[in-house]
């Protein structure tokens, strides 16, 4: 049985952030249209820090986006101190590692219990939930919270963070403060593990949907890719290339769709994926043994192909981030913490700098002039790297759905389901259509 026809409209797709919209048309059982359209206006963050101080452009630049403004941080930080050949020390190091850790941890918790698990307990937002599963939302605002504690500690505030800056940290926490977030994570452990158990007992409701791509993000062989490394593909076939960050340019490869204000990307194949389930993919061995543990749970392991997977291998991070928590907040207490002086500028250049934030690998680049000034920007953030793969996905998943009789209804879900479980950023967006005019002459 076919679904013969069927009309799709979602014109602002809900639980994401930023504007996107659903079009599919069936007709008679064949796919006229299907299209994953982005509508958002331009923001002009690269233009906002051309002329600014390179102290300022991280703190301009992590208002990119409000979620993963720790991650923008930190990106920018890399890519200021890349350019600029500033060498920070280990205690920074790990400052910042612990700190990122803190940004995957909260919004991963926002995203599995507050925008999918809805959908896989068929209501429209957790507000429902707050009265029939009063436990599990109390549990998710616990972890929500101690997301925001953890952040607001090492980053003077989890939102637009203001201690990290480029050179070291203008603050550090003190020994006890350091203990009593440590003692806070392991008496976490048990929503930990009840979250785990929730998100297995609906691993039934995720849909079974398999389609190969291929998977970017950042990669080391020393730990789980989240604050530095190279860029690694992985392709189906378990086949990797890798290349350093100052090369991210040869791996983006933006270019335009009509049916985006927003860019797109490309590399070996017609779109990659970036996010969990990419560094899930690429990172696997890194991954802490709880955190495999959990993926045992779950049923997953690397090559792992399907895109609704993406909010279990967010799950499986959470589990990661908590215990690395742990283990930075040990080292840093072994070593002695203690603030330290600002390191400066060696020279005065470009340079680059990746993270990877909740949503996938982000980009940063700028170039300073001798002043210290800065002459241009360059940033390309995760979701507009998605959204090529997210149309792939569509087209496979939609003539699938109409071969399966699907209503339109529960087509549309299914569309939805898929967006969400890229946990988008839309308007993080910079960069958008070029626009060119052209005079007639008389």
């Amino acid at each position: 049985m076919t679904t013969t026809d069927a009309k799709i409209r979602v014109r602002h797709l809900t639980r994401v952030e930023g504007h996107g919209s659903i079009v599919v048309d069936v007709t008679k059982g064949k796919v006229e249209k299907c299209e994953w359209r982005v509508p958002e206006a331009p923001r002009f963050f690269e233009a906002m820090v051309r002329g600014r101080h390179y102290s300022e452009v991280a703190r301009i630049t992590s208002r990119i986006c409000g979620i993963c403004s720790i991650g923008h941080t930190l990106a920018s930080l890399q890519a200021t101190e890349a350019a600029l050949d500033i060498r920070i020390s280990p205690q920074t190091d790990l400052l910042r590692r612990l700190l990122k850790h803190a940004e995957n941890f909260d919004s991963h918790v926002l995203h599995v219990y507050f925008l999918a698990a809805p959908d896989l307990l068929g209501v429209p937002s957790v507000l429902p939930l707050a009265a029939t599963h009063g436990a599990v939302v109390a549990r998710a605002l616990r972890l929500k919270r101690l997301g925001h504690e953890w952040g607001s500690l090492i980053g003077g505030r989890t939102t637009h963070p203001t201690s990290a800056v480029p050179g070291g940290f203008t603050s550090v926490p003190a020994e006890g403060e350091l203990l009593e977030l440590r003692g806070k994570l392991l008496a976490a452990v048990p929503d930990l593990e009840a979250t785990l158990a929730t998100v297995v007992a609906l691993a039934g409701n995720i849909p079974s949907f398999e389609r190969p791509t291929e998977y970017i993000a950042l990669h080391s062989d020393k730990e789980y890719g989240l604050y530095d490394g190279v860029i690694e593909s992985v392709l189906p076939d378990g086949k990797t290339e890798q290349w350093p960050v100052s090369d991210y340019r040869k791996v983006t490869n933006e270019y335009m769709v009509p049916t985006s204000t927003a860019k797109y990307t490309r590399n070996k194949l017609a779109s990659y994926a970036a996010g969990a389930l990419s560094r899930f993919n690429n990172n696997f061995d890194q991954l802490h043994p709880e955190a495999k543990a959990a993926a045992k749970a779950l049923g997953m392991k690397p090559v792992c192909v399907n895109p609704y997977l993406n909010t279990a291998a967010q799950t499986v991070e959470i589990v990661h981030s908590a215990y690395e928590g742990i283990r930075l907040i040990d080292e840093l207490l072994s070593a002695g913490v203690r603030l330290e002086k600002l390191a400066a500028p060696e020279r005065f250049g470009r340079g680059a700098g990746a993270v990877e934030v909740p949503r996938g690998i982000l980009f940063h680049e700028y170039e300073y002039g001798k002043d210290g000034m800065c002459l241009s920007g360059n940033c390309i953030i995760p979701t507009n790297q998605n959204h090529a793969n997210i149309q792939a996905d569509f087209d496979k998943l939609v003539p699938e759905l109409v071969a399966k009789g699907k209503t339109e209804k529960e087509m549309e879900l299914a569309l939805e389901m898929l967006v969400r479980s890229y946990d988008p950023c839309i308007s993080c967006s910079t960069h958008y259509l070029d626009v060119r005019f052209k005079c007639a002459t008389s």
